[in-house]
């Protein structure tokens, strides 16, 4: 046998690798609607640019009949290429082979990438579709899962870990996708839960199917679990994709600057935008249009806990990090849910160097006996935790109300915010002046031959003195109350001037958030 011979030997053996659990497999995966994992592979990275890494592991169990089968790749790609132009890492479970079930060598290979992508800090992204464990392996299969967990745990904040779920996602393996920064899931074919629908009538009693127990819709607008969802998995990887062009390569790097658009800074339609009125709705959806560059806003979690609105988008081509009260849902008021969302979201754009803008429209903290018992407290601690915690570019634009315990939340000076702006009807209070009148003036209105008509003048007497940016602006809270109009121009000038910002925390082991 010549080295021609070897060489051929080589390809035959790769191609028979290629093919996973061979062509019927590969046509069921079809039928159902999803792709292969080096389909999914070839969507997701520029073209010609995969490397894979491992293509010769297999399992190497003999119990239950195992050593009978054969199991090319074990079940997983793993490699690495470029997502427009930029390195990334990244694994596929292939469910052809054992149904993409995780064992022993399955999660070795897993292991290596994701090694190889902090030791070069470049993005990883894993792509799950998988059985769950592999019984056969038994607590070989579970050690496996510690090892991918506890990377993705000491890798956090260090490199961006972002999981799609392309098919299920069963017990111990939700884990890994819960500690990485993004979770992605398609329509109708992907679903994660810890206990299966099953097990749950058997313990419970309760029937569900897999779709309403964990299906995309449900963990992107229900459990909260879930960041993006998309309708196929061509618009998922495409999700992917454009999610990473906010992000740098680590924590040691900027997100990519895109050029700067044409036009007019300038944005004359604002002030149609918001209502003078404190309590009547709008959507602020259309305040980040006209600030941000045109087309850049990527919504995050735009399902789940709708009072409050996070994600990525650009201004003057640099990559920002929005969080912004929603009046059209709850008033724009703070509760358990948009706590976790904003703060988690936070704390990604602070982990990422992606200065953070704060749009801010905000009646209090949720009342109620639920968010109390359910712990308002300590979720609302979060946003108070993150934002004091974060270093990068911070600025607020308080839109129009701001009152008590939300105020100092959302990004006061207080708690560390660079700069904060405020439009000249932003209302800075304790409380929204219906509510202060009532306290402070009490004995008066009850006194009073026309309570109604007393009440109503003392409103607007707390209004003048307090529900207003200049009493914030000249104790130094607000650093400058803004035309509408310009909030475009003053946020590229802070982004500009905030550009090479430093600042450290005191030396400690780490923070104690209250989780």
């Amino acid at each position: 046998m010549d080295m021609f011979d070897k060489i051929n030997e080589l390809y035959d053996r790769k191609r028979e690798i290629e093919l996973g659990g061979g062509y019927e497999r590969i046509e069921k995966q079809h039928e159902k609607g999803k792709l292969t994992a080096r389909e999914r592979i070839d969507l997701l990275l520029d073209e010609g640019t995969f490397v894979e890494i491992n293509p010769f592991i297999t399992h190497r169990t003999t119990d239950f009949g195992m050593h009978s089968l054969e199991g090319p790749g074990d079940g997983v790609v793993t490699g690495f290429g470029k997502v427009n132009g930029r390195n990334v890492y990244l694994f596929a479970q292939d469910f052809t082979v054992f149904g993409g079930a995780l064992g022993e060598m399955h999660a070795k290979k897993i292991a290596a990438v994701m090694d190889l992508a902090a030791k070069n800090g470049t993005p990883f992204i894993g792509i799950n579709d998988s059985g769950g464990a592999r019984i056969q392996e038994g607590v070989l299969s579970l050690d496996g899962y510690g090892h991918i967990f506890y990377r993705n745990s000491i890798y956090s904040g260090v490199i961006p870990q972002i999981s799609v779920i392309m098919g299920p996602c069963a017990g111990g393996a939700v884990y890994s996708p819960a500690i990485t920064d993004f979770i992605l899931m398609v329509d109708k074919t992907s679903q994660m839960f810890i206990t299966g629908p099953k097990v749950i009538e058997t313990v419970t009693g309760e029937k569900i199917s897999s779709e309403d127990l964990g299906g995309s819709k449900v963990h992107n607008s229900i459990s909260g679990n879930a960041h993006f969802r998309a309708p196929s998995e061509e618009e998922s990887i495409e999700q992917i994709r454009r999610l990473l062009s906010y992000l740098p390569q680590n924590h040691k790097e900027k997100a990519p600057r895109q050029p700067r658009p044409d036009g007019d800074d300038d944005r004359p339609d604002m002030i149609d935008v918001v209502p003078i009125e404190a309590t009547k709705p709008y959507d602020v959806r259309k305040v980040v249009e006209q600030v941000v560059d045109e087309g850049s806003f990527m919504e995050v979690q735009a399902e789940f806990a709708k009072n409050i609105v996070v994600g990525f988008a650009r201004i003057a081509g640099e990559s920002v990090g929005l969080v912004c009260n929603q009046p059209k849902a709850l008033a724009g008021g703070l509760d358990i849910d948009s706590s976790d969302k904003a703060s988690r979201f936070i704390r990604t754009c602070d982990a990422f160097n992606v200065p953070i803008i704060t749009f801010e429209d905000v009646s209090g903290f949720f009342p109620g006996v639920k968010q109390e018992h359910g712990g308002i407290i300590r979720h609302g601690a979060k946003i108070l935790y993150a934002y004091s915690e974060a270093t990068v570019p911070k600025i607020t634009v308080i839109l129009r109300k701001a009152y008590g315990g939300a105020y100092v939340a959302l990004n006061s000076k207080a708690i560390g915010a660079d700069l904060v702006f405020a439009w000249p009807n932003a209302e800075i209070a304790v409380m929204g002046a219906a509510g202060a009148a009532n306290i402070i003036f009490a004995n008066e209105i009850a006194k009073s031959a026309d309570p109604d008509s007393t009440r109503a003048a003392k409103i607007e007497e707390y209004k003048e003195k307090f529900a207003n940016p200049y009493v914030a602006a000249s104790r130094g809270m607000v650093d400058d109350v803004i035309d509408p109009r310009d909030t475009r121009i003053k946020l590229i000038q802070a982004l500009d001037m905030l550009a090479t910002k430093e600042e450290t925390r005191p030396a400690k082991k780490h923070g104690n958030i209250p989780l």
